[in-house]
């Protein structure tokens, strides 16, 4: 594996479709690139509340929802994955096997019970004091994973693609994972890496045009290699995360993480919602010959009242 050090008043050439931006973290080239992070992790002020985040590249909160929270959106969910319209648009992405519901991107636009919890308080607050910053929701989604054989998410960092498909220059994105069941040991909990959010692995490999159809069922471009990753987990460890409906888990954008599959009989449901700096808005893709559809990056960067 190779290693680099850029330099960020010289930085690596980028394709011409982000020509003009200095691509910082070069990525699905003909080989894997390690390179050192260039941007902060908590762009405010570093509270104590934030040195864990800053540390390990996570925050677990036991209670963001209360019970009767978690009740009013596990419904919306269900009434999500249950509804024929939702079901057959092109924002909802089918398990290959089961054909159930996987996931539905755009929630904060296709509900308002969702819209309501994107720009509450205790959510995009949160995001404010990451990012230092007014923020915007790259994306949102809720994720569901059914009992009986659910099909787990392969290791990977989010700004590998958010950056190569999506055009985000900078390390200033922030994700949320609440969860709306019972995060068990056994049922394809999220998985971190702790630590690994201060190193940046390119992949290698080129991405193909509407990657998104099938990374979204089946991660393939932009997955790291197993002598990678052995190195990564040898480096950093795994932490698992469990919890009551209700709890959260913030991590940084470059944080390697994945969860297994869910062959329990108990499902494993959350929301996931995207934050982005307003300051590190998407520009054209670095490493992909067109962008993703706006319903998986958005384009719309309006700030989140």
């Amino acid at each position: 594996m190779t290693t680099t050090t850029p330099n960020p008043t010289a930085a690596t050439t980028v394709p011409s479709a982000a020509a003009g931006v200095p691509d910082l973290y070069p990525t699905r080239g003909a080989t894997e690139v390690v390179t050192p992070r260039q941007d902060p992790v908590v762009w405010g002020p570093l509270t104590p509340e934030l040195e864990s985040f800053e540390r390990d590249g996570f925050l677990a909160v036991d209670r963001l929802l209360t019970p009767d929270e978690v009740a009013t959106y596990r419904a919306e969910l269900d009434r999500l994955v249950t509804d024929p319209a939702v079901r057959a648009d092109e924002r909802s992405i089918i398990e290959p096997k089961s054909q159930d519901v996987r996931s539905v991107f755009e929630v904060h636009r296709i509900s308002d019970v969702f819209a309501r919890l994107v720009s509450d308080e205790r959510v995009v607050g949160r995001a404010r004091e990451i990012l230092g910053s007014d923020v915007y929701v790259h994306q949102s989604r809720v994720n569901v994973k059914p009992g009986f054989g659910a099909s787990g998410f392969y290791w990977h960092s989010d700004f590998e693609t958010w950056h190569a498909e999506d055009g985000l220059p900078r390390m200033r994105t922030v994700s949320v994972s609440i969860a709306l069941t019972e995060n068990r040991d056994t049922n394809g909990a999220l998985m971190i890496m702790p630590g690994s959010h201060r190193t940046f692995l390119g992949c290698a490999g080129e991405t193909p045009k509407d990657n998104y159809k099938k990374s979204l069922q089946m991660q393939d471009a932009g997955t790291p290699s197993d002598e990678a990753l052995t190195r990564f987990a040898d480096a950093h460890g795994i932490r698992l995360f469990t919890g009551e409906a209700g709890s959260a888990t913030w991590f940084d954008c470059n944080a390697m993480h994945g969860s297994g599959d869910n062959i329990t009989p108990y499902p494993r449901s959350n929301v996931f919602i995207v934050f982005n700096s307003v300051e590190n808005t998407a520009v054209e893709p670095f490493a992909a010959p067109v962008r993703r559809p706006e319903f998986i990056g958005a384009r719309d960067f309006t700030p989140v009242r």
